[in-house]
């Protein structure tokens, strides 16, 4: 983005959430469409690739390549950001979902700027569908985090140290991002529906919203929250994901308002 940009909350795309101002004020939902433009929010996948239930998302095709339309994109990003915000007032975690390289550090430090639970790395079956089995290697993860900080891990073998190290570390790699989640999360947010299929399915069967980047080569239908973008390009994912985590911060702090007000008014 330049910086020539009209305002808005939302931060510049290749920047990251330590360098960005927070987003999501009343008004920050709000993109450009030159925002989604510079972004590269509109180019969508080759022709040939297309979902046709995605037809009605569609501006026109270039070069046998599909462009979306962004005057729905930014209406529906709105949308979805008002959803999300709504959610995190309520007090429903929002999980964000992107495990594909080129949104994994983007999606980790978006999540980790609104203080919600993320999972970048490979997804694990049943990660909401068998939740308690998942809570049970947490405590395990746990568990061994404890033991190496304790002496008698010192007195173990070398081989055995190393087992114990290893089992950690495999652990921590899938699931710290979740490790602070005590119960399912409220709404999903996926960065690509497609590669993150197996997430969509089991949020779907138990009946948690999902908001959702949907790129031309995506079905919409199976997302309550659709979000017509490209889900490859960084800056576009960068964009989308910046209001998704904003609005997460505004409604959690207008939770936090409404409880300090609801608790002054019962000692008064």
């Amino acid at each position: 983005m330049s910086e020539t940009t009209p305002a808005t909350t939302v931060s510049e795309p290749g920047a990251t959430p330590k360098e960005a101002p927070e987003t999501g004020q009343k008004s920050g939902h709000q993109v450009s469409i030159e925002q989604l433009l510079k972004a590269g929010t509109h180019f969508g996948h080759l022709t040939s690739r297309w979902n046709p239930k995605m037809k009605k998302y569609i501006f026109m095709q270039r070069n046998n390549i599909h462009i979306i339309d962004l005057m729905q994109t930014q209406a529906m990003l709105n949308n979805a950001a008002e959803a999300a915000s709504r959610f995190a007032r309520m007090g429903r975690p929002l999980l964000f979902v992107g495990t594909k390289k080129q949104a994994r550090e983007t999606v980790r430090n978006y999540a980790v700027s609104c203080d919600s639970p993320y999972v970048v790395e490979r997804w694990l079956g049943g990660t909401l569908t068998n939740f308690q089995t998942i809570r049970g290697s947490i405590r395990r993860m746990d568990e061994l985090a404890r033991f190496e900080e304790g002496e008698s891990f010192q007195t173990l073998k070398k081989k055995e140290r190393l087992m114990h190290t290893r089992e950690h570390e495999k652990l921590v790699k899938v699931l710290s991002g979740i490790a602070t989640m005590p119960r399912l999360p409220g709404a999903v947010f996926v960065v690509d529906i497609n590669r993150e299929h197996i997430a969509v399915k089991e949020a779907r069967k138990l009946g948690i919203p999902i908001i959702a980047m949907i790129d031309t080569n995506c079905d919409p239908d199976l997302v309550d929250y659709p979000i017509p973008a490209n889900d490859d390009a960084l800056k576009s994912i960068q964009l989308v994901t910046s209001v998704i985590a904003g609005a997460v911060n505004e409604g959690k702090r207008a939770k936090e308002t409404r409880e300090t007000q609801e608790g002054n008014k019962r000692k008064s």
